[in-house]
């Protein structure tokens, strides 16, 4: 069916290949006689097959915004023609452009000025003018643009047949935009699970486990709160203070290389390692006393397992020695000064040895810098600091013989192997009562170590060479010495898993 334009003086048809719109006129009664107004034909009612084309709106197409200039038409004084009728000039047409511009600032001036600041606001179920053009825009070439006035002939002849399916229906703006918004709301989450932000963990105690091997996001939020006021100095525009924590916990929790951490954190890799090195030291001037520290006697006695409550009420700490392969052996330049030394070279270079106190209730009180693993256990139990930090009095349990029973009576304490005999302050001998507790003891200090690997891969080695180098020229400890003590420290914020029974 073809339709004209009801304007007087407009030529303007609905003929095969025309990009114009054609509009029905409104249902609403109040709307549909500010178009009849407009038309400003005396005496002249539309019918049903009246129809209205796209020229005479400001931005070529109706709005159904009442706050928008195209809600009422209001071009009407020069009207383009019909495609027939011969083409107007450029001057002409950079004239008729301004007059719109001009007349749609003069609407909306006079429309802000009879409009009070409450009636300015967006009333429930309307959409503000600019979400209103971007979802019309959105859907424009599928459906009509008014669910009431709109229909299948306001599309050109090139596109009916392709909607022709679609146009019938009414369109719901309201709905578009809920589902719309629902969408986005639905993606932002499907993000957030993916990334590895604060929100991301905040409610998901595994994943905090997995990528940081703490129990929670409640003790990652408490570590978060001793080490930030220690970060002010660290500029960073890349990553937030809880990003470099994050990624320092994932390179020691799961051992990842600096290049799939870059990946993950959308840096470079040169800054994944100058993070890493800076948050380790911050850690280990920070969190490492505030974890590892030797308790006092009452302390010990107060928590002491009733398995050691009878047979050693006097039990200070349980030590035992692990060592680290490194990926490169370890020259001498390397290694800590006043560190003990071994007469053997070669394989024993390319081991760190460690040794560990653990209390009886299961925690780490004393972890030793690293030394080259040609180092007897003997030389690194008298030359690591343990033995000034015990009491006359005290005991201290080993899963083996590390032959310092001379060493350990000199300091006017008990030395007592896992195997069987007791050295005492006095240098007397005797015989374990009870076996089984032997090996108690034993599995107890193993199973603390194997726990803390367990929980940080990366002390499973093997140890890259810059970390072994003195991360500091004033420290006598390299990065990742302080990183095992680190690791400790860590383990220690956990609730124990290895209580001695």
């Amino acid at each position: 069916m073809v339709h004209t334009c009801v304007v007087a003086g407009c030529r303007n048809r609905r003929t095969p290949g025309t990009s114009l719109s054609f509009y029905r006129f409104p249902r609403d009664p109040e709307r549909k006689q500010r178009w009849i107004a407009a038309v400003n034909r005396e005496g002249w009612v539309p019918n049903d097959g009246s129809r209205l084309c796209s020229t005479h709106f400001i931005s070529g197409k109706q709005v159904k915004n009442p706050r928008s200039p195209d809600y009422v038409p209001s071009v009407f004084t020069a009207a383009p023609s019909s495609p027939e009728m011969k083409e107007p000039g450029a001057l002409e047409i950079l004239d008729k452009q301004e007059a719109r511009v001009e007349a749609a600032n003069a609407l909306l001036f006079l429309q802000g000025q009879g409009r009070s600041a409450e009636e300015q606001e967006e009333l429930p179920g309307e959409l503000p003018e600019e979400q209103e053009a971007i979802v019309e825009e959105s859907v424009s070439s599928s459906v009509s643009t008014d669910e009431d006035d709109d229909d299948d002939e306001s599309v050109s002849d090139s596109k009916k047949g392709k909607f022709a399916q679609t146009s019938d229906a009414p369109v719901n703006f309201d709905d578009i935009l809920k589902a719309l918004k629902k969408e986005n709301q639905a993606l932002r989450e499907s993000v957030d699970r993916m990334s590895l932000s604060e929100n991301s963990l905040r409610n998901d105690a595994e994943k905090v486990k997995f990528y940081t091997g703490l129990p929670n996001y409640f003790v990652l939020e408490t570590v978060m709160w001793l080490l930030a006021p220690h970060m002010d100095g660290m500029k960073n525009v890349k990553l937030s203070k809880f990003q470099q924590l994050l990624l320092t916990l994932m390179r020691l929790r799961l051992d990842l290389r600096n290049q799939d951490l870059a990946y993950r954190f959308g840096v470079k890799v040169g800054t994944v390692t100058r993070t890493v090195h800076r948050m380790v030291n911050i850690m280990s001037s920070t969190l490492v006393p505030t974890a590892v520290f030797w308790p006092s006697r009452a302390e010990l006695r107060k928590n002491l397992p009733a398995a050691l409550r009878a047979s050693h009420p006097d039990c200070a700490v349980i030590i035992d020695c692990f060592t680290v392969p490194c990926e490169e052996p370890v020259s001498r330049g390397n290694q800590q000064q006043g560190a003990p030394q071994g007469s053997e070279a070669g394989a024993g270079c390319n081991v760190l040895k460690y040794l560990v106190g653990v209390a009886p209730q299961g925690v780490v009180t004393f972890v030793s810098r690293g030394v080259l693993g040609s180092v007897s256990d003997k030389s690194l139990a008298e030359g690591c600091g343990l033995l000034c930090k015990l009491l006359p009095g005290d005991v201290v349990l080993a899963a083996r013989d590390l032959d310092i029973a001379e060493s350990v009576a000199a300091r006017g304490a008990s030395f007592k192997t896992a195997g069987g005999r007791r050295e005492t302050a006095a240098g007397s001998e005797d015989r374990p009562a009870d076996a089984s507790l032997e090996a108690s003891v034993q599995r107890h200090v193993e199973k603390v170590i194997s726990m803390v690997k367990r929980r940080y891969a990366m002390l499973t080695g093997p140890v890259e060479s810059p970390f072994t180098a003195a991360s500091e020229r004033t420290s006598n400890l390299s990065t990742f010495d302080k990183i095992v003590q680190v690791a400790c420290a860590l383990n220690n914020l956990c609730i124990s898993a290895a209580p001695l029974e």
